[in-house]
């Protein structure tokens, strides 16, 4: 017997402080952890007996902080407040140290002194969280990227102390930067590159930590739909805690349903767009079910609670968009193998630079430059951070539009795909009949033969009769039905102002359901009905093919009807007369053929075929096992919803390639370019910085995604 457990993790710097807490987790038997950097979040498969505790344990062991969630998370605002002050304070103290050193006209004697004056609480305050965190990993054996920025800038800084105070930098009329490049290595000092680094670093960390806090708006957001309080129908208001499943609920014009109901008394029109994507307000009445977090846009409702707390679809959306953003594409576990590994061989390339340089005869300045400036560019942050980032604004922005995306594989399996099954009931058509034709004999009143049909029915319960009975009930009040008989198979019965009527099963084209209106024995006409198509299905399809997909109906209909329905919407690969077992099949038979195979259903019976294809897509009005077995979810009953999560996440997938492209790339031009001396240390870190940024604003373009016009 397994259990998930979740930790908020604390003191993480950089990809390699992630990857080496997730090493030490997934040691302890029976335990599958990830370790996510952007979330600051471990989420770990555990077996019976182990406890949170357990793990926190192991985690202060490695050097960082663990707590469980609290129930009432705090404003995420906080902790960039002290770092902000931290760079407030350096940079204001930078600046004037930068300027120093290279606008020689504004040097006076004795200028490098107040450089130090300035430059030495940049290094010791403003670096701190560098220096600490290097430290505490030292102490465990291990480097991480803060390893490279501490060892990095106290080399400055302590190069330019040997400097000033053994050396001839402190001497009066010593000039900077040029007489360093002409003079002996005692005239080198490096003030500006320790305090500009340590600055840049701190204004990078700064961004990033903003950035990252815009990324995760779009669940925060999710996670504050919910009410916080609820009045009972007795008026009595209560926290939303207290309420219980078979409460009695209102819910006033303007108010937010406070958890999933039925509606028991009352009529409204419900604004569901924080919820489904959807802006066009929902009508519902009496019976109807409704979900918290929704808006009431109109009438006094009174809702019966049927799930609470944690059992909500809003919360089911949540935990479903938490645990997708701790997914990790194949490309970026690569990144992980590498980050790993990353810190130790930049430490060893750094001491061969500088023993390189050494060798060759270019001098101690030359060779600390280049050697200090590999040190400072090499960070892997923005491996670590590319595809969190992304994964967080992307299944953010897809909750927004009612599009729950299950983790990362179902993003790298949405790029593969080809072809498209599709389930005809409750997915191309609305799930629901509706009567399409009144065909009367000779003679006869369509309206009256309607109204006779209509007035059985209204005491029916199947599907067909209650679409009749709808439709009939368009045209005027129903008369009352006595004696009402039904035969299951076959049809109802029953007396109506003194006739007897008798609705039964029909003949007539197979594409549609035709009955027989009887009355007094005599057949009076009949009566087709249909599924109708969704008015949006059309549309969607020819979407799917411009998305390079190959569109496929099966259903368990007769083939006519299948094949009506797929010439209404354009679709012109048809499987009819298929069982649930069949549909499974039909995924297989496809997948043989070499295709990747995605599949669209909403019912029980679509299940397996869901958890078969390489893609399975749940349309969100349909049964929890189908939702259970897909990858994505698809909250708005309109399979244009579909194409917009292809699209999605083909464009989360492209941003988290292109993010590590860069971040790749990055590291690959760089490294070379500072081993070769062609860096100065400072340029180096405002690089170093801006490439982490970069990745997460490139991230954050997905916060522009919008639905297909």
């Amino acid at each position: 017997m397994t259990r998930q457990i979740e930790l908020e993790i604390g003191g993480m710097t950089c990809a390699a402080c992630a990857n080496r807490i997730e090493k030490k987790l997934n040691r302890i038997d029976g335990v599958t952890a990830t370790v996510n950097y952007a979330t600051e979040k471990a989420r770990a498969t555990v077996p019976a007996g182990l406890s949170a505790a357990d793990l926190i344990a192991v985690v202060e062991k490695t050097g960082y902080t663990a707590a469980e969630p609290a129930a009432e998370p705090e404003p995420e605002a906080t902790p960039a407040d002290p770092l902000r002050t931290r760079l407030l304070i350096s940079a204001a103290l930078t600046v004037p140290v930068v300027l120093l050193a290279m606008v020689p006209a504004w040097q006076f004697d004795y200028w490098q002194w107040l450089s130090l004056t300035l430059a030495a609480p940049v290094v010791v305050y403003g670096g701190w969280p560098f220096h600490r965190s290097a430290f505490v990993n030292l102490r465990h054996g291990a480097a991480t990227m803060d390893t490279l920025v501490s060892l990095g800038t106290l080399a400055a800084f302590l190069w330019s102390l040997w400097a000033l105070f053994l050396g001839d930098a402190g001497m009066p009329g010593m000039t900077h930067p040029f007489e360093l490049r002409a003079g002996s290595d005692g005239d080198a000092i490096y003030l500006e590159a320790a305090a500009g680094v340590t600055t840049f670093l701190l204004a990078g960390r700064y961004a990033e930590a903003r950035a990252k806090r815009r990324a995760g708006d779009a669940l925060r957001s999710l996670l504050e739909l919910g009410a916080r309080t609820v009045t009972l129908q007795d008026g009595r208001e209560i926290p939303i805690e207290q309420l219980k499943a078979g409460d009695l609920f209102l819910v006033r014009p303007g108010e937010k349903v406070a958890t999933d109901g039925v509606v028991a008394d009352g009529a409204s029109a419900l604004d569901q767009s924080l919820i489904t994507g959807e802006s066009v307000p929902v009508e519902v009445t009496t019976g109807d079910t409704v979900t918290g977090g929704t808006v009431n846009a109109g009438g006094r409702l009174v809702v019966r609670a049927t799930r609470v707390g944690a059992d909500t679809q809003l919360a089911q959306m949540a935990r479903l968009v938490e645990e997708a953003q701790d997914g990790k594409a194949a490309v970026q576990r690569l990144a992980d193998r590498i980050s790993g590994v990353f810190v130790p061989v930049v430490i060893t390339l750094s001491l061969a630079t500088l023993g390189f340089w050494l060798g060759t005869g270019r001098g101690a300045t030359a060779a600390f430059t280049a050697a200090v400036a590999v040190l400072i560019i090499a960070c892997p942050c923005a491996l670590g951070l590319a595809t969190p980032t992304a994964l967080l604004v992307g299944t953010g922005r897809g909750a927004q539009l009612g599009i729950l995306i299950r983790g990362v594989e179902a993003l790298e399996s949405t790029r593969r795909i080809d072809t498209i099954l599709l389930d005809k009931t409750g997915t191309v058509t609305t799930g629901v009949m509706t009567l399409e034709q009144v065909a009367p004999e000779p003679g006869e009143d369509p309206a009256a033969l309607l109204r006779l049909a209509g007035a059985v029915e209204a005491a029916s319960e199947h599907p067909l009769g209650r679409a009749i009975a709808r439709a009939a009930a368009e045209h005027g009040p129903l008369p009352e039905v006595e004696d009402f008989r039904a035969t299951a198979g076959v049809g109802v019965r029953g007396r109506v102002e003194g006739a007897e009527v008798e609705v039964a099963r029909g003949t007539g084209d197979t594409a549609r359901t035709w009955v027989e209106v009887r009355v007094d024995g005599t057949v009076r006409g009949r009566l087709a009905l249909t599924d109708a198509v969704r008015p949006s299905s059309a549309t969607a399809i020819a979407r799917l093919r411009r998305l390079g997909l190959t569109p496929v109906l099966v259903t368990g209909d007769a083939q006519p009807v299948a094949e009506r329905v797929a010439a209404e919407v354009g679709i012109t690969e048809v499987v009819s007369g298929v069982l649930p077992a069949g549909k499974v099949d039909v995924v297989k038979n496809l997948q043989a053929e070499g295709r990747s195979v995605a599949m669209v259903g909403d019912g029980v019976n679509d299940a397996a075929a869901l958890a078969q294809a390489d893609l399975g897509v749940a349309m969100g009005a349909g049964t929890d096992v189908a939702i259970e077995a897909s990858d994505l979810t698809l909250m708005r009953d309109d399979l244009t919803a579909a194409v917009d999560a292809v699209r999605l996440a083909r464009r989360t997938m492209h941003i988290i390639r292109g993010n590590l492209f860069w971040a790749f790339a990055y590291n690959v031009a760089a490294l070379p370019l500072a081993a070769a001396g062609l860096l100065n240390p400072m340029i180096a870190g405002a690089a170093m910085a801006l490439s982490s940024v970069f990745v997460v604003a490139n991230s954050l373009r997905l916060r522009r995604f919008g639905p297909a016009a």
